[in-house]
């Protein structure tokens, strides 16, 4: 590698399986900072079922795009671009390389690939897809989002309501598709990107996730969740560990049914993280306890 080549160095990978400690251990050892690209983490309300870097972890090394966003706000993966790319500028400048990490597939690409500018999607439009989605359900919104971007929808997570909602959202305010947004060609950057996939053996993936959540629970989700209930039609909280709660404090279902849920789609929901990484075969993927033969491959 070109030692005068700035660098970031990508870690990616599913939820729970150990890409929070790994960055800040890299990050030590470069001496340099983190840029976070969890969609979920940049909401300042959602401390625990987001499952960000905690206080000691957020003192061991600096974060960005950690909690800078209310989930009153909206914004996307196209604005992430500018602003993660602008920062990256501006630690460039005194790091030769800086640390990128995160489990939102849209967003790693927002800096890897990039995208065309995004418009914006009026309130009234959001409100409303919302309410048909809690109305009629998944099935219904991958069907409207197969009709009108079927380029989009067979590439996509199609598990995801959030993404099907937004790819909607832009049709019905534009007339266009998603699809005719993203970049034809993958941006160039100008600084050299490392890619490590952290894996690990699915039990222990899976115990790993059923444990955070039960820890979730006990360093009081319910109690962040209650407080989201007036927000609970936002895009952040279309998600893991939102909006099964929720649909325990709207008399859908018992709180046990609830939990079981929330380990249920956690688990899916890494299985699709892992399906997506996996189509990057320039990623190099390792165990999380692999510490030492991840700095030799990084040349640390």
């Amino acid at each position: 590698m070109n030692k005068n080549t700035k660098k970031i160095i990508l870690i990616v990978g599913p939820t729970a399986v150990g890409k929070t400690a790994l960055s800040i251990e890299l990050a030590n050892a470069l001496n340099t900072e983190i840029i976070s690209c969890d969609s979920r983490q940049f909401y300042k309300e959602l401390k625990i079922g987001s499952a960000p870097p905690n206080a000691k972890e957020l003192a061991a090394a600096k974060h960005h795009f950690i909690h800078h966003l209310s989930v009153s706000e909206n914004y996307n993966a196209g604005e992430f671009e500018i602003n993660a790319i602008a920062k990256i500028k501006e630690l460039h400048k005194t790091k030769d390389t800086i640390i990128v990490v995160g489990g939102s597939g849209l967003y790693v690409d927002a800096i890897c690939k990039g995208f065309d500018k995004m418009p914006e999607i009026p309130d009234q439009i959001r409100i409303k897809l919302n309410s048909k989605l809690n109305e009629k359900g998944i099935t219904w919104l991958q069907d409207e989002v197969k009709e009108i971007d079927p380029d989009f929808y067979t590439t996509c997570d199609q598990q995801n309501p959030q993404r099907l909602l937004r790819a909607l959202e832009i049709f019905i305010a534009t007339g266009e598709t998603f699809s005719s947004y993203k970049s034809a060609t993958p941006k160039k950057r100008p600084f050299e990107i490392i890619k490590i996939g952290l894996t690990t053996e699915r039990e222990i993936l899976y115990k790993r996730i059923n444990t955070r959540v039960d820890k979730m629970l006990e360093n009081g989700l319910l109690e962040e969740v209650e407080l989201l209930i007036p927000f609970q039609k936002k895009n952040a909280l279309q998600t893991v560990g939102y909006k099964e709660i929720f649909s325990f404090f709207n008399n859908d279902c018992t709180l046990e049914k609830a939990v079981e849920n929330i380990k249920q789609n956690t688990r899916r929901f890494a299985k699709r993280q892992l399906t997506w990484f996996r189509k990057d075969k320039n990623t190099k993927w390792f165990e999380p306890n692999q510490l030492d033969e991840i700095k030799t491959f990084i040349g640390v």
